[in-house]
């Protein structure tokens, strides 16, 4: 289809879709291959781009004193046929059609709107691109055109499949589809797709591909049903397809011959709208396929152009009326007499050419989803803007070269490229045209949703779009209300290899799977995930530990000896129920302290005894409750003191008992005037002074401090005081058992004197229990953690400080209060008493 201009442009579109080439012969002479199978919707792609050139040459305010013309040809479906055509337009020598009497032969064309094929537009664009030679693709989409070193010339109104595959990651994003199969055209666009899709899925984890297949051109039914059977036995219930709508006819015959349901399909542009795959046969499998879709426009006033193709009276060239005539049979089911060359016969019923087209029930008419149609007005008109801006260039302001302007009688291509990529213009429908510094427009499509309507009836509707800002990138906006689901729940698909994993566990790959499978494994004590599919458990802090569902950390348990606890309280009720019996003793002393049992057994040692075993039961309270620094530094000094008080008192008794002894013999008096009452304060306050003088030096240099024990337990925190100088600590003690053991031995060796001495046998049992204690004590307390520790000691405490309170002033009680009739000099001297 051609018309003159002062400017020609050039289209390629698929108006038949397959053709027919004669054989190759040597002798005989050669035929142009014919065309077949009539593509109504392409034809609507031609005409809509010469409805555009007409409207353009209507507008005065656009391209004014410069008329368009066109020169439109049929790629027949075949690179061979589109490439050659391309060729042609650009070198001027087609002669297969003249514009008047006089001039036979087309112009060179200035740009050209097309092609409809990647795989087509990549080898005309690989050709033409190095002559500059500006080509604008209406439905191109394989992002490999936008490399700007191998096409340089060429743009496009169609998003780039680069756009195409992130847009359907937003949806597959959106739904939680992790597990997919994706199915590609084994073309340009189909493989460049798998790459790019494969790729991104990897890049932004958004899933994994369960297979990936490859259609075949062509009838090849076994490939196919391999094809079909792989997908019927994957766990994926998402299939991508990015191929033509003639690949899903063969595809969809093998998937309702095996009767493979419960896929949700997704559908790539090039197939999105085709409506000969929305028939009753395959909709029960392919409703509620979701799938991307051109951005709809609208176009004012192609209607009414549409209507007015008559065969006896659209355009001036032989061609353009055989291709009219073909629509007009195809349309009305006629034929002209004779038929076209090529063209299939019809039947009986001949065209008149007067058929009213209005009435005809065809989708030919129908403007109301314009996509493919609306890239190609967009193309056109911005090929319209670069020559308005180029016309409309001022001398010595131009873009180019000492500040020139292009002449439209020299124009070069280069030229018009230039002015290409400077076009930004607003449609009647609203939406902004422009290209970035790769020749892909601003890049939108809409969402699409095929819906299985009662009666065998069907609808796409759009639910949605996906589009590209600056700001957000990728921006999916979905109504999902609208949405229908192909399924008995009428819900939405899951298609996951493996569930997601819960807060609490991690994912860890299965060997030889792809990434989305996984299981999911319990994180360990201390660890959490707080998040669905995490990779790693994250370590609690310090203080913390794992609850037990393991997606949180709480405060891990404190743990010390504390008043509350049932260990705690009984200790507590053992200490103060020494010190009370300590203060009864004590009571009962001074009360009695005339007689002579308490004279007897000197009475002031007796009295300093008793205090210092108070002291011993309540410093055991300071190992009771959570460590503070105080009580750490106070509890083993008020302990090793009140201790060497007391056992002081004790030695101080039993050397004053050997004293006696021997000063009772003849000659031995004198030894009594080193054991005075003076002598036994001086000892005892010696003796203790030593003890604190060694917690003084203790405290000092190395001083024992509260601790927060993280080792004995994972999940709790063992507040304990840390002894800080082991060395003193162990000088404490020792000093504490050398006086402990003198007094033991020293006893000992008195408990055989006479009976009115007989004191030291209760020293040497009251030691025993003593040293015994302490003896256990050792790896009692170092093999107890945490609280236990505390409680070991205070047990060792409570016990030595009963064991001496019993041994050395139990008797004397019960003879006090029990048997007063033994309470005399007479008595405890031993006199008038039988020994047994």
């Amino acid at each position: 289809m051609h018309k003159p201009g002062d400017v020609v442009l050039g289209g390629l579109f698929e108006v038949h879709f397959s053709s027919v080439f004669p054989e190759l012969s040597f002798t005989a002479e050669p035929h142009q291959p014919s065309c077949q199978g009539f593509d109504i919707l392409g034809f609507r792609d031609a005409q809509t781009m010469a409805f555009a050139i007409d409207e353009i040459n209507g507008n005065s305010n656009l391209l004014p004193n410069v008329t368009l013309g066109y020169s439109l040809f049929d790629n027949c479906g075949t690179l061979v046929i589109g490439f050659s055509s391309a060729l042609s337009m650009a070198s001027g020598q087609e002669d297969l059609f003249q514009f008047d009497e006089t001039c036979l032969g087309a112009p060179p064309v200035l740009g050209i709107v097309g092609d409809s094929f990647s795989t087509f537009t990549i080898a005309t664009s690989n050709v033409l691109g190095l002559y500059q030679l500006p080509i604008v693709s209406y439905f191109a989409t394989c992002s490999c055109l936008s490399n700007r070193q191998r096409f340089p010339s060429f743009f496009r109104t169609i998003p780039s499949d680069a756009f195409q595959v992130r847009a359907i990651i937003q949806i597959l994003k959106h739904f939680g589809w992790t597990w997919v199969g994706l199915l590609v055209s084994d073309d340009d666009y189909g493989l460049n797709v798998a790459r790019s899709l494969q790729s991104d899925l990897t890049q932004s984890n958004a899933g994994c591909l369960a297979y990936l297949e490859i259609l075949p051109w062509g009838n090849n039914p076994t490939e196919f049903r391999r094809i079909v059977d792989v997908m019927r036995k994957s766990t994926a219930r998402v299939v991508i397809v990015f191929a033509h709508d003639s690949h899903m006819t063969e595809l969809m015959a093998e998937v309702v011959r095996q009767n493979v349901t419960g896929l949700q399909w997704m559908a790539s542009e090039a197939w999105t709208a085709s409506t000969i795959l929305q028939t009753p046969h395959f909709m029960p499998y392919l409703g509620g396929t979701l799938g991307i879709a051109i951005r709809r426009g609208e176009i004012p006033g192609l209607r009414d152009f549409l209507l007015r193709i008559r065969p006896d009276s659209q355009h001036s060239s032989s061609s353009g009326s055989r291709m009219v005539k073909q629509f007009w049979e195809h349309t009305f089911q006629c034929r002209f007499a004779p038929p076209p060359a090529g063209w299939v016969d019809a039947g009986g019923k001949l065209c008149t050419g007067q058929e009213d087209l209005g009435n005809s029930d065809t989708e030919f008419l129908d403007v109301s989803n314009l996509r493919p149609e609306y890239n190609v007005y967009k193309a056109v008109y911005a090929l319209a803007y670069a020559l308005h801006n180029m016309v409309q260039c001022v001398p010595g302001r131009g873009p180019f070269s000492g500040n020139s302007c292009a002449n439209l009688q020299r124009l070069e291509p280069w030229q018009l490229v230039h002015y290409l990529g400077m076009v930004n213009f607003t449609t009647t429908f609203g939406d902004q045209v422009s290209f970035d510094e790769n020749g892909n427009a601003l890049p939108i499509y809409d969402v699409m949703n095929w819906v299985w309507l009662p009666g065998r009836r069907t609808k796409v509707q759009t639910v949605g779009e996906v589009k590209e800002t600056a700001s957000s990138g990728e921006e999916l906006t979905l109504d999902e209300n609208q949405i229908f689901w192909n399924f008995g729940s009428r819900e939405q698909p899951q298609s996951v290899c493996s569930e997601s994993c819960p807060p609490g566990t991690r994912m860890a790959r299965k060997k030889g799977q792809p990434v989305c499978c996984f299981d999911c494994i319990p994180c360990s004590e201390g660890k959490i995930s707080n998040e669905t599919d995490s990779m790693e458990c994250i370590i609690c802090p310090e203080d913390f530990w794992s609850n037990l569902q393991r997606d949180g950390c709480i405060p891990k348990k404190t743990e010390f000896l504390s008043y509350q606890e049932p260990l705690g309280i009984c200790l507590t009720t053992a200490a103060l129920l020494g010190t009370l019996i300590c203060s009864v003793v004590l009571v009962i002393f001074i009360y009695h302290r005339s007689t002579p049992m308490v004279r007897a057994n000197n009475s002031e040692l007796s009295f300093l005894l008793l205090l210092s075993l108070k002291l011993c039961f309540l410093c055991s309270l300071l190992f009771i409750g959570r460590p503070q620094l105080w009580t750490c530094q106070l509890r083993h000094a008020a302990f090793g003191i009140s201790f060497v008080l007391c056992v002081s008192c004790i030695l101080v008794k039993t050397m004053v008992v050997l004293a006696v002894f021997k000063a009772s013999k003849p000659g031995g008096g004198a030894s009594l005037k080193w054991f005075g009452a003076v002598q036994q304060r001086g000892t005892v306050l010696a003796l203790t002074s030593i003890q604190a003088a060694i917690c003084i030096a203790w405290l000092v240099s190395s001083s024992p401090t509260p601790h927060k024990n993280i080792q004995y337990y994972n999940d709790k925190i063992v507040y304990e005081c840390v002894v800080g100088s082991t060395v003193g600590f162990a000088v404490l003690l020792g000093y504490i058992g050398l006086l402990a053991v003198l007094s033991f031995l020293l006893a000992f060796l008195a408990r055989n004197l006479p009976d009115n001495f007989n004191e030291a046998k209760l020293i040497t049992f009251s030691m025993l229990i003593f040293c015994a204690v302490w003896v256990a004590f050792v790896p009692a307390y170092v093999n107890s953690p945490g609280k236990y520790a505390d409680a070991v000691e205070v047990f060792a405490i409570l016990a030595s400080s009963f064991g001496l309170l019993v041994a050395l002033f139990g008797p004397k009680c019960y003879i006090i209060l029990l048997r007063p009739e033994r309470n005399t000099k007479k008595a405890i001297m031993g006199r008038g008493t039988t020994k047994t």
